[in-house]
């Protein structure tokens, strides 16, 4: 089995050491290289072709946010990000995910924590720690007053059943659930997630519930 190649971006050498110790413990993980900044992050990304970057949110140069942006946006880009932020009422949490990022993790997460993160994001799920989402959450309740008006067109590409679907999705349900909730194979819940990132154009579930708070389909209980 090919281990899971890893990136540690962060400015403080101490983080990425620990972290590097702590995943290289874990089977089927592999770290292959440290970044000082954003920059050198982009850069490595490039020649090393990592699956998943550990990225921290602030550091010298260019930081987590734009680098993200940078690794994800290209067409044909794989590469996974998941944020590491050392505050759970991170200001950068809702730019972050917008910019790319697969997930987020607090950076006192365990080592089983983190090992379990990095294997989640790899295999393309969404990751959001639950401190986090209380926070991402308020602020969707803040920018989707107003929904965009070319990104709410979009759904309109989706069928009545992808359009459920998504709306399970951005409400945190894995495919089990989904599946357990509208009576259908978990395999039927695979392919009609497949396809509604195939329609689109995202890259994974964590940008499938960005997308779907900011047309408006569902709505923060409680806002």
């Amino acid at each position: 089995m090919t281990p899971i190649r890893v990136l540690i971006a962060d400015d403080q050498v101490m983080v990425r050491q620990g972290f590097t110790v702590l995943l290289n413990a874990e089977p089927g993980i592999e770290v292959i290289g440290q970044a000082v900044d954003g920059l050198d992050a982009v850069a490595q990304v490039a020649e090393l072709a990592p699956d998943v970057v550990l990225m921290d949110v602030r550091m010298p140069r260019l930081g987590g946010i734009e680098a993200t942006r940078q690794l994800t946006e290209p067409a044909g880009a794989t590469v996974k990000v998941l944020v590491l932020t050392t505050f759970d009422l991170d200001e950068y949490v809702y730019e972050a995910l917008r910019a790319g990022a697969s997930g987020f993790l607090l950076k006192d997460a365990s080592a089983a924590e983190l090992a379990q993160a990095v294997r989640v994001v790899a295999a393309g799920d969404a990751l959001l720690a639950p401190n986090i989402t209380k926070r991402l959450i308020a602020e969707f309740s803040r920018v989707t007053s107003s929904p965009r008006t070319p990104l709410k067109d979009r759904v309109g590409d989706l069928t009545e059943r992808e359009t459920e679907v998504l709306a399970l999705i951005a409400q945190g349900l894995s495919n089990g659930e989904i599946a357990e909730r509208l009576v259908v194979a978990e395999q039927t819940v695979k392919s009609h997630v497949g396809r509604i990132l195939v329609k689109l154009g995202l890259r994974d579930r964590t940008q499938a519930t960005v997308f779907a708070y900011e047309t408006g389909l569902i709505r923060p209980a409680g806002y």
